[in-house]
């Protein structure tokens, strides 16, 4: 399968691009040349990568995505990537645990961390 790629630009010029389909060998390269070109073309934009939509991430291609990313924010962390499936983020862990630093928490409004603490000592509220 192919990846496509949706470009959104809000308000105040941040760019979103919403990833569907594989990443894979064949679509790192081309990715990374509309990369390049945005930030160039764009150059006080944050730019988020949104891997929501992403089916299938293979390890022949994750080497130059997470190369191109790193190329990228050598100077200026500008791009980040949010939305990450859970055996995908394991796949980048494996790779280069440097990407992790990229990758937007999308669990820091999350209240559940806590839950332990709060609830611990309770008694039981319910019946199955």
């Amino acid at each position: 399968m192919t990846m496509k790629a949706r470009v959104r630009t809000d308000a105040h010029g941040n760019i979103t691009v919403h990833m569907e389909g594989d990443l894979n060998y064949d679509n790192s390269s081309p990715l990374k040349s509309e990369l390049e070109s945005l930030t160039k073309e764009n150059p006080t934009s944050n730019i988020t990568l949104d891997m929501n939509g992403l089916d299938f991430v293979g390890s022949s291609g994750i080497g130059l995505f997470v190369d191109t990313i790193k190329a990228i924010n050598e100077d200026k962390d500008r791009i980040k990537i949010s939305n990450v499936k859970i055996e995908f983020l394991k796949v980048f862990k494996l790779y280069d645990l440097d990407l992790m630093s990229v990758i937007e928490d999308q669990f820091d409004s999350d209240d559940t961390e806590n839950l332990s603490q709060t609830f611990t000592g309770r008694k039981r509220t319910f019946e199955n």
